[in-house]
């Protein structure tokens, strides 16, 4: 991706530190954050300093390389970098690959690397699937902010973008982080692709006015049979999709993919602090980053992070092997 006409990933590795792009300050400042050890990037991690399921699994892969290089226990280690976020698969698959490395660091790189180039593929193949003029809603953030570089539900829109291909993205602002109105469309706009932010409850109403030709969102874990976890509201366009047959798409790379979790069923969801509910962080009038109460003050609040969508729903998955119908068939 670029910022201001350079080039960036989302996280890199100098052994033995770890930078990466504070994204709790986007869209209002960009920062770069150094972190010296593996406890600082399971902070990163864990605060959502880095998100998304490329960007945290790079991290994990780089942690437990950090831990390694530092002569830290390394089943100590890898729980640790394990217990940070349980939804996303990446995370999990990039910790035990660099745990059973001969090189760690080497192993890390490549991890980064392959996430990198599975993206810009997802791109390429995704890309083949829109069609100039189409009208494509996302939901929550899978550009180049989520994964190591390009994105996945993303990555096709910009694909197409170079194509030639006129392409009008509406984006789910997706409460309660905004990380639609915050980082996809900071990154639209960066891009210059037209866009506008729409509250997240309006997707069924424009679909139901024939406004919405597509959907494409990323993923955090598929299950073998195709059920798919994503960002909290994820399940609600699928289902409007459904209801007014808008094609739904997922796009996420193999390493999302986790052939041992049978069904959505068996996929575990974060629950994450009442505050990101209760409460909202901007720029006021002053120009100051501030945080205040926006909820009746005493209620309380429950905020899971993540929810499933069977697979029913899901018109295509597209990964860097291909556009299937269900997970398991890449790997038979």
């Amino acid at each position: 991706m670029k910022v201001k006409g350079q080039h960036y990933r989302t996280i890199w590795f100098a052994p033995p530190v770890v930078f990466l792009i504070e994204q709790n300050l986007l869209p209002f400042s960009f920062q770069i954050v150094k972190c010296a050890d593996f406890q600082a990037t399971c902070r990163a991690i864990k605060n959502m300093t880095v998100r998304g399921a490329g960007a945290i699994g790079a991290a994990a892969g780089f942690a437990m390389a950090q831990a390694l290089l530092a002569k830290v226990d390394p089943l100590k280690a890898k729980k640790e970098i394990e217990a940070t976020r349980p939804t996303a698969q990446n995370l999990f698959y990039a910790a035990e690959r660099v745990f059973q490395a001969a090189d760690p660091v080497a192993c890390a790189q490549k991890i980064a690397d392959e996430d990198a180039a599975s993206c810009q593929r997802i791109g390429e193949l995704g890309s083949q699937l829109i069609i100039d003029g189409m009208r494509i809603e996302t939901h929550c953030n899978a550009g180049w902010l989520a994964f190591v570089d390009y994105g996945t539900a993303l990555a096709p829109i910009y694909a197409a973008r170079d194509q030639g291909k006129n392409v009008f993205v509406y984006v789910d602002e997706t409460r309660p982080r905004g990380q639609g109105a915050r980082l996809t469309a900071w990154e639209l706009f960066n891009e210059k692709i037209p866009h506008a932010i729409i509250p997240d409850n309006a997707g069924a109403s424009l679909m139901s006015q024939g406004k919405v030709d597509m959907v494409i969102v990323g993923a955090d874990r598929i299950a073998a049979n195709g059920d798919v976890a994503n960002k909290i509201g994820t399940l609600e366009k699928a289902l409007a999709a459904h209801e007014y047959g808008i094609p739904f798409y997922v796009a996420a790379p193999t390493a999302t993919i986790d052939l041992q979790c049978a069904s959505g069923q068996d996929i575990p969801i974060e629950e994450r602090s009442e505050k990101e509910v209760t409460h909202q962080s901007g720029i006021n009038e002053e120009g100051q980053n501030s945080t205040i109460l926006v909820c009746s003050p005493g209620s309380t609040a429950y905020n899971p992070a993540f929810d499933v969508t069977p697979a029913k729903y899901i018109t295509k998955i597209i990964t860097e092997r291909g556009v299937v119908a269900a997970p398991a068939a890449l790997f038979l």
